[in-house]
């Protein structure tokens, strides 16, 4: 794929995208059917398994090499005090992460799942999105490419986390632009803001997105988003031309991975949501994107961590369907 040097060029690329492949699902189905346990015993995993199935063309799969990728970038939003931790932050636990100490770190170890980090032009701050659009179409397309580039063609499955102080503001702006309601609606406390901290995120929400008139997703992500959120999505859609499943992350994850679904329907149907954030905002936006979660544990620290842990359900419903024994194998009779 050539970089993508205009939104039009990535609108098209997600337009040809294809989907799961119907032979393979239709045989991971009758596999499933001739397991040994009785039917619909495995619950959701049965399903998982299929879709699964799928997505990778393969009526027996193996789940090798998931990859989990944290994106970093910092917001000039953070000016109007809308997080309670500074913006240095965000570079400090990009270090962090470097030097394997942060959750994501040894969750992604936990799953056997190869983990980098990127930062996106830390030096950089998008701009105050209360006054201009976040970021040009220039600087939209160069973290779309970031994201795209960063996903290996060789994964079996897909996490993607942030880092970015100060990004659940622009998470809720999305999400109020993409799916109306009032700003309180989708703006949460974040790090911890107190209630004054709370209103008045909830004040910078509303006139961002009263400000600006977004065409679509991709316009939406470019007014109010951020560079971390941008390359998400753009890993999330590389997933989706290479047939790699993804398990979306938290509230931030998620309202960036709605930007595509918002662009092009149908964008998320390779992607499962791994747990449930109590961020405001979370339950309401999966519902909007029709995505049951794997796991709730009020788990909101994001860095793709709700997902690595996820990943592990995944993995586990791929290896039941492709090694257990039908009932033939296994000489056991059905009922």
């Amino acid at each position: 794929m050539s970089p993508f040097t205009t939104l039009d060029q990535f609108r098209a690329a997600l337009a040809a995208q294809t989907g799961p492949d119907p032979d393979a699902i239709a045989a991971a189905d009758a596999r499933n059917a001739q397991l040994t346990k009785p039917p619909g015993a495995l619950g959701r995993l049965e399903e998982i398994a299929i879709w699964y199935a799928g997505w990778r063309g393969q009526a027996k799969p193996v789940l090798e090499a998931p990859q989990v990728i944290v994106f970093a970038g910092n917001h000039g939003i953070t000016a109007q005090g809308v997080s309670a931790f500074p913006a240095e932050v965000t570079e400090q636990m990009v270090l962090n992460f470097q030097h394997g100490g942060a959750a994501i770190n040894q969750l992604s170890q936990v799953a056997g799942a190869m983990m980098s980090v990127h930062a996106l032009d830390l030096d950089t701050f998008t701009a105050d999105f209360t006054q201009s659009p976040a970021m040009t179409e220039d600087e939209l397309c160069a973290a779309l490419q970031t994201g795209w580039d960063a996903v290996s063609p060789d994964a079996g499955a897909l996490v993607v986390g942030e880092m970015g102080i100060g990004n659940t503001t622009p998470a809720a702006a999305l999400c109020h632009a993409l799916f109306g309601g009032e700003a309180a609606d989708w703006t949460g406390r974040g790090t911890g803001v107190d209630d004054t901290g709370l209103a008045n995120k909830t004040r910078v929400v509303a006139e961002g997105v009263a400000r600006h008139q977004c065409e679509d997703g991709l316009d939406a992500l470019k007014c109010l988003g951020g560079r971390e959120l941008a390359a998400m999505a753009g890993a999330i859609a590389r997933a989706r031309d290479a047939h790699i499943p993804v398990i979306l992350d938290g509230f931030i994850c998620c309202a960036a991975a709605a930007c595509l679904e918002k662009a092009q329907p149908g964008a998320l149907d390779h992607t499962l949501a791994g747990h449930l954030s109590p961020e405001s905002g979370h339950e309401a936006l999966l519902k909007a994107l029709d995505k049951e979660p794997l796991l709730s544990l009020n788990m909101r620290l994001g860095e793709g961590s709700g997902g690595a842990l996820a990943l592990n359900i995944l993995k586990a419903a791929v290896a039941c369907h492709s090694g257990m024994a039908t009932f033939a194998e296994a000489g056991v009779s059905e009922g």
